[in-house]
């Protein structure tokens, strides 16, 4: 396993506020990685880290062989940060141009565009697009130089579904090539459906590392959904949520939580059990506090 980022103890305040309190993380060829946190937890000060914008109080980051803050570094990695600006006047094909003009081997700029759902919108100006194409111009913008590793910060923020999943297909593309992508969301699912291992930050730590499995296997949280239900006081119940007319409960032991529902002679048909899902998990972990 060629490891390609390795960040070790860093840590990073601001005006007194610690942002990283002695994190370390390494991201192998390959991987994707998901990095699940609440606001503030400290997610985007790390890539920031990581990617040489910012430098740490202590710690260090070995980025590709080098140094984060290298040129040499730079042309390995590609980056979107959460808030990008775009010259409104430039086309999108000029943008591809003069991004890849940085690089010695960039990707060909009509397999970038297709790759990322964006020939259509090749000779439109930047100023012309709308929120969510300018963000999928600057999620592409990141694999223009053929990057080994790269950081995706929000990447999907104010996309509709179809434009997400274009996306998504384009990172898939770029990892089964064998490229790396550390990636922040606060759309939990898109961590599920890209990453094979998951990260959780709260208050600048990294609390919890592993594939999605072990993550979920963390808690002995069990989902149990029921429809129409007309339900008594429970125990052992963490949390209620309504959709429509399915209800679903968390509880760590499923077989008692049938078992007072039977007694108390609850009504309710459809019943499903099945392990917690992703988010269940972060919020356990996280002590119900919401991603960002």
């Amino acid at each position: 396993m060629t490891v390609l980022a390795r960040a070790l103890d860093l840590t990073r305040r601001y005006n007194g506020t610690i942002a990283l309190d002695g994190v370390s993380l390494e991201i192998a060829a390959g991987q994707v990685v998901g990095l699940l946190g609440p606001n503030g937890a400290g997610k985007s000060t790390l890539i920031n880290v990581m990617t040489g914008v910012v430098r740490p109080d202590a710690g260090r980051v070995d980025l590709c062989g080098g140094d984060p803050r290298s040129e040499s570094t730079r042309r390995v990695i590609g980056v979107t940060p959460q808030e990008t600006g775009l010259p409104e006047t430039w086309r999108v094909a000029e943008l591809v141009d003069f991004v890849s003009a940085h690089f010695p081997e960039p990707v060909d700029r009509t397999e970038l565009l297709d790759r990322f759902d964006l020939a259509p919108l090749a000779d439109r100006q930047a100023g012309g697009l709308s929120g969510g194409q300018q963000r999928r111009v600057a999620v592409a913008l990141a694999f223009a130089g053929r990057p080994r590793l790269v950081f995706l910060d929000e990447p999907t923020t104010g996309l509709d579904v179809d434009a997400r999943r274009a996306l998504w297909d384009g990172i898939r593309s770029f990892n089964a090539d064998g490229g790396a992508v550390l990636l922040t969301s606060h759309y939990i699912e898109e961590v599920e459906a890209l990453a094979d291992r998951v990260a959780v930050m709260d208050r600048g730590r990294i609390i919890a590392d592993g594939g999605i499995a072990e993550i979920r296997g963390r808690v002995r949280l069990k989902r149990v959904t029921l429809t129409d239900p007309v339900l008594p006081e429970l125990v052992g119940v963490s949390s209620v949520e309504r959709d429509a007319d399915r209800t679903h409960l968390l509880t760590n032991d499923a077989s008692a939580l049938v078992r007072e529902l039977v007694t108390a002679g609850a009504s309710f048909t459809d019943i499903e059990i099945e392990s917690a899902s992703l988010e269940d998990a972060f919020l356990a972990i996280t002590g119900d506090r919401r991603a960002t």
